[in-house]
């Protein structure tokens, strides 16, 4: 199956020049599955409004999935009012998580979700949301579940662009699945002026397949096989 990681540049609250430049991503991709970054659809802006899966303006995300055949797992705020994954295809969306591990001032503002799987082609991969990475617990608890793989958006600062390895790295090594991890490129709320970018993927063995640069607009991806049983 192949895979994408995707740091697309971000408009703050902007859910209409957001998701053109996600359908962009998703054309450019090529891939079954293309994960973004945590509430890449916003932007990391705790005050942004929950966008339903019925949003018309993910329009043009949906269009895109349609033409290309693909999932795209794009991060909003939902309903709840939660830190979540809207799952995109040419369908239309649902939510398929909220994130679990909370910081302090998302905890303020949103409720926790649990962990969740969604399949695709028979792959069945994990998800996950920024502080969820760091927290192997999480992992474990998302393993239980039976996956093939995790799949995660954060936003992280530019001197933070090897944390997203280390976790991918730990989740890999404990769970023995491959990691796909779209991190946030460009300026964004929160303080974050500075994000680190770097998306990458790797292999259940831990070898980095694929990693993107710090800047927006760029996309990586690769091809996965399980193994032979």
């Amino acid at each position: 199956m192949s895979i994408a990681v995707a740091q697309p540049r971000c408009v703050a609250y902007d859910v209409t020049a957001n998701a053109m430049a996600h359908a962009k991503a998703v054309r450019a991709a090529e891939a079954r599955v293309v994960v973004f970054p945590e509430m890449s659809l916003t932007g990391y802006e705790l005050d942004a409004a929950p966008v339903s899966p019925d949003d018309e303006r993910l329009a043009p995300i949906v269009a895109a999935c349609a033409e290309t055949g693909t999932l795209a797992l794009v991060g909003a705020p939902v309903p709840g009012p939660r830190i979540g994954v809207l799952a995109v295809d040419g369908e239309g969306a649902c939510v398929a998580y909220g994130k679990v591990c909370l910081h302090d001032s998302e905890a303020a503002r949103f409720v926790p979700g649990e962990p969740a799987v969604i399949e695709v082609d028979g792959w069945r991969l994990g998800l996950a949301i920024c502080r969820d990475t760091g927290i192997p617990e999480h992992a474990a608890k998302t393993a239980a579940l039976g996956i093939d793989g995790y799949a995660a958006g954060v936003v992280h600062a530019d001197d933070e662009a090897g944390l997203h390895g280390e976790r991918a790295l730990r989740v890999a090594a404990d769970h023995a699945v491959w990691v796909a991890t779209a991190a946030f490129a460009g300026p964004t709320g929160g303080g974050f002026d500075r994000t680190s970018g770097r998306s990458g993927i790797w292999s259940a063995g831990g070898e980095l397949i694929a990693e993107a640069s710090g800047e927006p607009d760029d996309v990586v991806r690769a091809v996965f096989s399980k193994p032979s049983p």
